[in-house]
């Protein structure tokens, strides 16, 4: 096992999944009207191994991690991806002079 001092380099991503008492609507029904959910502070999200909830600024800090990874996916979704003849058009193949892009005609 590696020795390490000071804080981690990276925040660790922690698995969160939806709050039991609420089911992950951050409201529970009362008699009259509806109340802030007091398990998961209002969030509806909660650490998914224990079920506790996250002190609230790590809570923002986890929901940011997990929004950054859905717009990357989102984006990765978006770029047009070629097939069929014209896959070989597109992008570098390297296989040219000096490592330029080949495509054989």
């Amino acid at each position: 096992m590696r020795k390490n001092h000071g804080p981690a380099l990276k925040k660790a991503v922690i698995d969160l999944g939806k709050c039991p008492a609420c089911r992950g609507k951050a409201v529970v029904k009362g008699v009259f009207y509806e109340m802030a959910c007091v398990q998961c502070s209002a969030s509806g999200w909660v650490e998914a191994s224990t079920g506790q909830a996250l002190e609230l600024g790590e809570l923002v800090t986890q929901l940011s991690l997990r929004l950054q990874a859905a717009q990357r996916q989102i984006e990765q979704l978006k770029r047009p991806q070629a097939g069929g003849p014209e896959a070989g058009y597109q992008g570098s193949n390297r296989l040219g002079a000096g490592g330029t892009n080949y495509t054989g005609d």
